[in-house]
């Protein structure tokens, strides 16, 4: 008996480890990622929050600390879900009490069970050549990356309706489709919530199928238009999802939505919250004032790290709102970089056919080079940032927070420089590196010292072969080895102590940059 209590104390504490840490194991006996690894994580939300024109801080706890350290990142994590699900999303439910199904070289099929209601739905699968079991994509409603070099990559490719899940044109009042057919026709949970839970079921029929022709832990996920929203939110919300690849996907999807009203053509909240229940209800609250959400679309991209993650997005078309897009991004690689995991993420909006949801040729290497990466597991390339000059976002007007070094772990990109110049009168110019495959992007804050200044200029000295192709918030003379940038009319005036940022984006090697500020 002594024994027998032992052996289920053992295996108790194993199964609670798999828990915190995040791992199942599958019956093909490889690891996966949970669904939420964060649900342990106690999160209490507060009944109101405080409003702000800025990006909320992605790496401040709702107790208004904040994280030190890469493991703190898992229930900082859970707290952003949880205010996304409040205030953008509405509730994905957990795992129903019974799913089950079957998957062929053909089909998957899923049926769910829970509080006495069942739904059932069903996705196609199309096999690469050669022996599997083998890796696959998601593509949502039939438009998404190129399902050719999905497959001809290696991956498998699982076409899933999501209209099956929840259906378009339906009053809020009476949603319909197999998640509304278990949760009721008046759920306030959006119809991007519901088809990222569709998606997570038919997951769970992939762990337990055994793993004879689809790898359960090697899954992607694309779609374009929306269907890239629903892409983009089947990433954020299912953890097991281990390469994300939303495309064009507009308001709704990862651009920034405090930017949104702010970006000439683009979809307004308002028009996007009342086109299609994409959106929970509870956002009807935020359409006109964005400032008061707790959490933006940045803190969502943040969401999918360290895993893989490819934003794909069209500058041609203003709808598609892509100059919020590439801030999202920008601020939400900020925590792929604390994370160690700056190689990660890669967003491209450097494309030159303007056609919506088209096959680009741009972005077919990207592509292959992402499912080699995260899916088949033997490919190396970082990731890279390719924002188009017709749509720049700028971060430093969106963000009044820094990137902090995150203790433990593998160690992070983002290299802070010590200022240069005096800490008492004058100013000092510290320097933020976000590196990637053949460019950079880089965050210079200006400081005031002991007194008032007036105006600034930052020196800034690139490494060789490093060159400037954008700039924000400061005036720019040179594009390679020594720089100067000078303030604008509207951030020259600090106070003492005060800082203001600029940045710029540039072609090579950012990585060593040194730069000193002169006051005058």
């Amino acid at each position: 008996m002594r024994v027998s209590r032992i052996r289920s104390a053992v295996a108790c504490l194993a199964a609670a480890l798999l828990v915190v840490t995040g791992m199942v194991t599958t019956a093909s006996g490889a690891a996966a990622a949970a669904e939420d690894d964060g649900a342990d994580c106690p999160v209490s939300l507060p009944g109101s929050f405080p409003s702000s024109a800025k990006l909320p801080d992605p790496f401040k706890k709702i107790d208004g600390t904040r994280i030190t350290s890469k493991s703190d990142w898992r229930c900082r994590r859970e707290e952003i879900k949880k205010l996304a699900e409040r205030t953008i999303y509405g509730q994905k439910p957990a795992k129903p009490a019974s799913v089950t199904g079957t998957v062929s070289a053909t089909n998957i099929t899923v049926n769910v069970s829970e509080n006495g209601r069942s739904a059932s739905f069903s996705a196609g699968v199309r096999l690469p050549g050669g022996t599997g079991p083998f890796p696959a994509v998601f593509v949502v409603g039939g438009f998404g990356a190129d399902t050719a070099t999905i497959k001809a990559s290696g991956a498998a490719v699982i076409s899933y309706d999501p209209l099956a899940v929840g259906k378009e044109g339906t009053p809020r009042n009476n949603k319909q489709g197999a998640f509304y057919s278990i949760y009721g026709s008046s759920s306030s949970t959006g119809l991007l919530a519901a088809w990222a839970w569709g998606v997570s079921r038919i997951i769970d029929v992939i762990e337990q199928s055994g793993g004879s022709v689809l790898k359960a832990g090697a899954l992607g996920v694309t779609g374009c238009s929306r269907y890239g929203k629903s892409a983009f939110a089947i990433g954020v919300l299912d953890q097991r999802i281990a390469l994300t690849m939303p495309i064009e996907s507009g308001t709704a999807g990862v651009p920034a939505l405090r930017s949104i009203p702010t970006e000439s053509g683009s979809q307004g909240l308002g028009n996007a919250y009342g086109e299609q229940p994409w959106f929970g209800d509870a956002f009807s609250a935020y359409t006109g004032n964005p400032a008061g959400l707790p959490v933006d679309t940045h803190e969502l991209v943040g969401m999918v790290a360290p895993r893989g993650l490819f934003i794909m997005e069209n500058p041609h078309i203003d709808w598609l709102g892509a100059r919020s897009g590439s801030v999202a991004a920008l601020a939400g690689a900020e925590v792929y970089q604390a994370l160690g995991a700056g190689g990660n993420i890669s967003y491209w909006s450097d494309v030159q056919d303007g056609t919506h949801c088209a096959s680009r040729p741009e972005w077919r290497t990207p592509l292959q080079q992402n499912i080699q990466k995260f899916l088949l597991k033997t490919g190396t390339a970082a990731g890279t940032f390719r924002i188009s000059a017709k749509k720049p976002g700028n971060l430093a007007e969106w963000r009044d927070w820094t990137t902090p070094v995150l203790t433990d772990g593998p160690g992070t990109t983002t290299t802070p420089t010590t200022p240069t110049t005096p800490a008492g009168d004058g100013c000092t110019a510290a320097v933020s590196v976000n590196q990637w495959t053949g460019g950079f992007v880089t965050t210079i804050r200006v400081t005031a010292g002991a007194t008032p200044i007036t105006a600034w200029t930052v020196t800034a000295n690139l490494p060789a072969g490093a060159a400037v192709t954008s700039a924000w918030n400061a005036g720019r003379s040179g594009d390679t080895g020594t720089v100067r940038f000078t303030n604008t009319g509207s951030n020259g005036a600090l106070a003492a102590g005060q800082s203001t940022e600029f940045g710029y984006q540039g072609t090579g090697t950012g990585t060593g940059t040194t730069a000193a500020c002169a006051t005058g």
